[in-house]
């Protein structure tokens, strides 16, 4: 049994509240000032798991496509990303990332040749409005290269939603393999950055290896698995319009866990950003998406896939 449209966007909704938690874990547990190890961690451990699991490899112009998405999706949002957050208070960070769904309605545009609507563009501005309120008044004294770090690993990322929705997935291959590609291939090129910029990995204690296991396992492998699922099931624009319940997730674990306070304006914020995140899943007028069962896995001789987590088994 295919799953509904609104178990598919509260499974894909999983994805942005787990990453909502990337910035509580780096700055509590894990080691400071490396980024780009901390996003080799997060992403070639995760990959390879996922491989191993898919058992699929890329053919023809999939090698050249799996590593276009893997870099801005994985290779340089993720470095991009650590950097942000090392440099600069995560509400910053939070503001510009929360500009991830105009941007995705301009690429939509340009590259899927998706008319904007006064909707999507009034939805997005609200939804960005919204975090800014949440997380805006914690952001501090702005850092020049923490910013730039922000608004490009927000560009890489919108754009690697765009181009996963534009070049879809080759026949017989599920979203796992695809984003086993993804994680490896931009885990492949963080190895050698990561060695050459900031040297030997550092000593863990065991908060750090428990931090790195969560963003591989759960952070990673898990959420990225069920966003490229997303993808494929929904249009571009209602996949990034869940972003922003990443950084209201970040506000209620610093509220709840790190003693950080939500004031009246905050809450606030926090309901128009929830508001434009629901407001943002009605599907566009006349928008064609890919179907729950163009976005099944893979299949073998006639078989299900192994490796289909959302299984007879698992549904029942």
């Amino acid at each position: 049994m295919a799953a509904t449209r609104p178990t598919v966007i509260a499974l894909t909704a999983l994805a942005p509240v787990s990453w909502g938690t990337t910035y509580a874990v780096t700055t509590e547990f894990l080691p400071p000032d490396r980024p780009l190890f901390a996003a080799l961690m997060r992403a070639l451990p995760a990959g390879l798991l996922l491989l191993a699991l898919s058992r699929v490899l890329p053919r023809g112009a999939w090698w050249v496509k799996a590593a276009v998405l893997g870099v801005l999706n994985i290779g340089a949002f993720f470095p991009l990303l650590f950097l942000s957050a090392y440099r600069m208070p995560g509400g910053m960070a939070a503001v510009v990332g929360s500009l991830g769904p105009l941007l995705v309605v301009g690429l939509s545009t340009l590259l899927l040749g998706q008319r904007p609507t006064v909707r999507s563009v009034l939805t997005g501005t609200v939804a960005a409005f919204g975090v800014s309120l949440v997380v805006l008044e914690a952001a501090g004294t702005l850092d020049a290269l923490g910013v730039l770090a922000a608004v490009a690993a927000t560009a890489s990322m919108s754009a690697g939603t765009v181009l996963t929705q534009r070049w879809g997935r080759p026949g017989g291959v599920g979203p796992l393999a695809l984003t086993s590609w993804q994680l490896t291939a931009g885990g492949l090129l963080l190895t050698p950055l990561a060695l050459l910029v900031e040297g030997a990995p550092p000593a863990l204690d065991g908060p750090a290896v428990g931090g790195y296991l969560y963003l591989a396992l759960a952070n990673t492998a898990l959420a990225y698995w069920l966003w490229f699922r997303g993808i494929g099931r929904l249009a571009a624009t209602q996949v990034t319009f869940l972003g922003p319940l990443s950084p209201l997730t970040a506000a209620v674990i610093g509220w709840a866990a790190l003693g950080q306070a939500l004031g009246p304006v905050q809450l606030v914020g926090m309901a128009l950003a929830f508001g434009a995140t629901l407001a943002g899943q009605r599907q566009p007028r006349g928008q064609r998406v890919a179907t729950t069962e163009t976005f099944g896995f893979a299949s073998k001789n006639g078989r299900k896939d192994p490796t289909d987590l959302m299984g007879p088994a698992l549904r029942r």
